[in-house]
């Protein structure tokens, strides 16, 4: 079965290869691009077929342990893969794999999307944790949750039954309770007035911020373990909204109600310890010193993806996007006015002047939910042309894009930039899913 898996990673090298030589011999006959609020299925067709032939690329089948790679039960995809590149990567990582699949909701690829989640599940299984990757040496964090709408994504898009359904969220609540309602080690992370934070086993500030994903951010301050922060407690209401809605579709009124009355206490406390009335945003809340944050960030927006606003603080987190949004798309922070690196010189890529696929897609969701359709059009198609733009003139996808000057490289970070990336990859299809296709 190894020798299968690696034969499988062979062919998806060729295909890969016949991919990008597809793109060198198409690339003089891109058609030029239309206004940003303008793309039709032709602009993207090319871009696209590329995206579709990468996919087998970034596949792995990982049956045994082997040395720090763990195994795994079903194929996955890794984040990106380039031939020759010292940094690479061959383990399945939890965030990434969630939004690697937001272009691949359909019927083709139902034995890879849920497969990525049966190894989630696993994981949780094996070691009470989803780690930050599937390697021995990523056990001691996890990243940011999405579980229960990776669950709900599966259960709608491919007519799981309600066992499939309550087997599922049994292991989410476990996930839950255990990793982020944990109150000492392994698991220390709900410290302060029933909210969580980011940790690491290891108790170390940039490792805990490692586990946001934000690898490095300002947001912080290099001081991860004294945060609550706005997106880990948005994506914890979600978890309990969604068991709340599972309990209903199980006919417990009572589990419904327990749930429901927890997401609400949650969402209390996050308004008001990290909602700024004046400002129209979500801070991260430093509750070693009790106060706010000070660092405008896309963070703020996880709450209008998990549908815990108001209609008047959705109005006013709509009002606060000219803070972020450049010609390029959505910076991750506003300005920085000391420059781009956090105390102690440590370069920081999950800032200004650099936008990521994961952010731009939460923030259009979150604004799709509330009715603000134009607004989230808008935004899709300027992150659509910057990555268009970039990849017809370099014929390459990238983890994140410089939306302040897009013709001009990314901010670079503590590890080497990234091509190929897979849930760049994967937001674009989605967008053109949404805001081109129904357009054409």
């Amino acid at each position: 079965m190894i020798d299968k898996a690696k034969n499988s990673t062979k062919a998806a090298k060729r295909v890969a290869a016949k991919a990008t030589k597809q793109v060198a011999n198409t690339a003089g006959k891109l058609l030029p691009i239309r206004s940003r609020s303008q793309l039709r299925s032709t602009d993207v067709q090319i871009a696209r077929d590329y995206i579709r032939e990468f996919w087998p690329r970034l596949e792995r089948l990982q049956l045994k342990d082997d040395e720090s790679l763990l195994a795994l039960p079903k194929p996955y995809l890794v984040p990106s893969y380039e031939e020759g590149a010292g940094f690479d990567y061959n383990e399945l990582y939890y965030w990434d794999s969630f939004f690697m699949v937001r272009g691949m909701l359909d019927e083709q690829h139902e034995q890879l999307v849920s497969g990525i989640l049966e190894d989630l599940l696993s994981l949780y299984k094996r070691f009470k944790i989803i780690p930050n990757g599937s390697r021995t040496f990523l056990m001691g964090r996890s990243q940011p949750p999405f579980l229960t709408t990776f669950i709900y994504d599966v259960y709608n898009t491919y007519g799981k039954d309600k066992k499939w359904l309550q087997e599922a969220m049994d292991v989410a609540k476990q996930e839950y309770k255990t990793v982020w309602m944990g109150t000492k080690k392994p698991n220390e992370r709900l410290v302060h007035k029933g909210l969580s934070r980011y940790y690491d086993i290891n108790y170390l500030h940039d490792l805990a911020e490692a586990e946001s994903g934000w690898d490095m951010t300002p947001r912080f301050n290099r001081r991860a373990l004294n945060y609550l922060p706005v997106d880990l407690n948005a994506l914890l209401y979600k978890y309990e909204m969604d068991f709340a809605r599972t309990a209903r579709l199980l006919d417990d009124r009572r589990e419904a109600a327990k749930w429901e009355q927890a997401a609400l206490a949650r969402k209390e406390t996050m308004d008001e310890l990290m909602w700024d009335r004046l400002r129209g945003l979500y801070y991260d809340y430093n509750y070693v010193k009790e106060k706010r944050g000070n660092v405008s960030s896309l963070a703020a927006y996880f709450p209008m993806w998990a549908g815990m606003v108001s209609e008047k603080q959705a109005a006013q987190l709509v009002k606060a996007l000219r803070r972020f949004e450049n010609k390029g798309g959505l910076a991750t922070t506003d300005a920085l006015p000391l420059g781009q690196y956090v105390p102690g010189s440590m370069p920081v890529q999950w800032a200004f002047p650099n936008g990521w696929a994961p952010l731009q897609f939460i923030v259009v969701e979150g604004l799709l939910r509330y009715g603000y359709h134009e607004d989230a059009k808008r935004i899709a198609m300027k992150w659509l042309k910057t990555n268009l733009d970039w990849f017809n003139e370099h014929h390459v996808f990238l983890e994140k894009y410089n939306v302040v000057n897009p013709e001009k490289p990314p901010q670079k970070g503590v590890y080497p930039s990234q091509t190929g990336f897979g849930w760049t990859n994967a937001v674009f299809e989605r967008f053109c899913q949404q805001f081109v296709d129904r357009e054409s």
